[in-house]
């Protein structure tokens, strides 16, 4: 039966493979995969509510259901969902996107496979599979085989092979589950082997992959199970065709209840995706680095200018547009198609660049390490850092009615100019090192200067206003000023009493664009936990930072924002700046491995 659209919530887990992903609720509903790529058409869209279609789902529906246990199976991308009914009877769902090494590359397809096995008594299920085109719009011509079924896609033939009865599933037909069946959806291609030996061998090889990256994680030695979730969630969030990675895998889930705050958030932010290679390589996995240099190198034009946000595939035109035929999350449209922020200035892309590319000059593990000829490729970005720093933008929260010189914005362009410095002296060139220090020397002092507000006792946002954002708790972290600065103590003591609300942080309260903000923002809070260490307050960071995880989803898995009151999650799904602040907050708080021995 059809869910409700008011009962749709962010309980989700995430399966995929860095080619797609999607979106599985507490039943085992596929409710959101945009195929056949993360900015394609959202086939399964019953997430954001089609108007006039049913379906838009992927459910295996258990008659007189009861209750549902799901979790992931550990240190992997395989998720397992088991369904009660009222009378006994049991199933359990294995969902995952096969993805494992094989003749010198990643075998990741574009493919969810399930595999439903009966636990006790006599389970009565359906199974439908109902993708939709055109953005929820209509449904797709379909044809059938003994074994398939053919869905004719925009862009893309979806193909299910599956020991279920063909009937069954065209149909809807509802029949006892009394062995193991098997389901796999993805590309039009015949299946060539036993359906069954395919799934048991890609459940095995998707497992095996998945343990063997989590091994070679450098984790902290308390949360390991939260870290590990964020750093897979990551990980499945690049694509790994061109090296983009996404902010998250859904559109225009609002920031707040009834808010117009609803963007697409399927392409790839340079800030965002910065953060997330810098987290990343915190635990060890370099390859996300090399693969996004490879992505900002390709979009990267020959005076170094950089838009905000790119589509995955180097698209630099992102046209938003409004979809007629979702409703939305709850019915709280409007849901959007791209993404206007393509058009923004925002300077500190600069900055998150060059620090996403530091580590590639000064790790010595790396195969294909930084050399004079990327220093050089580098080296424009910081001319456009410099020339820019003092130059009004739109800033890290997309103010779209107004642009100032932003703080963070001239602290991340002094940052390009600190590690172009760094990274000439490694690379010893001494006559470039010179070069980038003045510059750097002279971002910083006038941002000192201008952005203090001696009354006040804290940095500014801008260095035209007065009020604080939660993006100065950064400035420590990149390196800007020193923890221990009275200034930047004084600014964290500062937004505890302004931006901070019970347990979570607002990125800002004056009003924007919009209106008022009304939730926090998740990786807001995560910074201010990592200021509140920095500066100290370790032991207040650390039963603040147990408050957050214990507001995640059952799964581990964080949006982008959290009702203040009741935790609830708000905004895109699952949000990568999110768990990127859960695993550098994680890494700041946890006790060493020494102490443990």
């Amino acid at each position: 039966m059809d869910i409700n659209v008011h009962d749709a919530n962010l309980e989700l887990g995430v399966i995929g493979n860095s080619s797609f992903g999607a979106l599985v609720d507490k039943r085992g509903r596929v409710v959101w995969s945009c195929l056949p790529s993360f900015d394609g058409d959202p086939a399964f869209c019953a997430l954001l509510s089609p108007r006039g279609q049913e379906g838009g789902d992927f459910s295996i529906e258990l008659e007189d259901f009861e209750r549902s246990e799901q979790r992931y199976e550990p240190n992997t991308a395989i998720l397992r969902t088991v369904l009660h009914d009222r009378n006994g009877g049991s199933l359990e769902i294995v969902d995952f996107a096969p993805r494992w090494r094989q003749n010198g590359r990643f075998y990741r397809p574009v493919s969810i496979i399930r595999r439903i096995t009966p636990l006790s008594g006599n389970p009565r299920i359906r199974v439908r599979v109902r993708p939709l085109a055109d953005w929820g719009a209509r449904v797709p011509e379909s044809t059938w085989g003994s074994n398939h079924i053919r869905w004719l896609l925009p862009h893309f033939t979806l193909r299910l092979t599956t020991d279920v009865p063909v009937r069954f599933v065209r149909d809807s037909l509802p029949f006892v589950l009394t062995h193991r069946m098997h389901l796999v959806l993805g590309p039009d291609e015949p299946m060539g082997r036993s359906l069954t030996g395919y799934v048991e061998e890609a459940i095995t090889r998707t497992r095996e992959y998945w343990r063997e990256w989590v091994r070679y994680l450098s984790i902290p030695l308390e949360w390991q199970d939260a870290v590990i979730r964020s750093a897979i969630t990551l990980k499945l969030c690049q694509y790994e065709d061109s090296g983009a990675i996404i902010a998250a895998m859904t559109t225009s889930i609002p920031e707040a209840p009834r808010t117009t705050r609803n963007w697409d958030y399927r392409y790839c932010w340079l800030r965002d995706a910065a953060f997330v290679v810098r987290a990343l390589n915190r635990l060890g996995a370099t390859r996300s680095m090399e693969e996004f240099l490879r992505y900002i190198f390709n979009i990267a034009s020959h005076d170094g200018s950089l838009q905000p946000l790119y589509g995955i595939g180097f698209e630099d035109r992102l046209d938003e547009v409004e979809v007629p035929s979702l409703a939305g999350y709850r019915g709280m449209g409007p849901v959007r198609r791209g993404n206007l922020a393509w058009i923004q200035k925002q300077h500190d892309v600069y900055g998150s660049v060059v620090l996403a590319s530091t580590q590639l000059f000064f790790d010595q593990r790396l195969a294909d390490p930084g050399d004079a000829h990327t220093f050089a490729r580098l080296e424009p970005l910081g001319e456009r850092a410099f020339a820019l720093y003092d130059v009004p933008d739109a800033g890290l929260w997309e103010f779209r009615g107004r642009a100032e010189v932003h703080t963070y914005t001239a602290a991340m362009c002094w940052a390009a100019c600190d590690r172009l410095a760094k990274i000439a002296a490694q690379l010893g060139l001494q006559e470039r090192v010179d070069y980038w220090r003045l510059r750097a020397n002279t971002i910083r002092k006038t941002t000192l200067e201008r952005a203090w507000r001696a009354e006040a006792n804290h940095f500014s946002a801008s260095f035209q206003s007065d009020y604080l954002d939660a993006s100065l708790l950064l400035l420590a972290d990149i390196g800007f000023v020193e923890a221990d600065d009275p200034r930047y103590v004084a600014t964290v003591e500062a937004i505890g009493r302004e931006l901070r609300h019970g347990d979570g942080v607002f990125r800002y309260v004056a009003p924007d664009d919009f209106g008022a903000p009304e939730t926090s923002f998740t990786i807001c809070t995560f910074w201010y936990i990592d200021a509140l260490a920095a500066t100290g307050r370790m032991d207040e960071a650390r039963e603040l930072f147990e408050r957050v995880l214990a507001r995640r989803n059952h799964l581990g898995l964080l949006s982008e924002d959290m009702a203040f009151d009741s935790g609830e999650g708000w905004g895109n799904f699952p949000q990568t700046y999110s768990h990127v602040g859960l695993i550098i907050a994680a890494m700041r708080l946890s006790r060493s491995w020494q102490e443990a021995s």
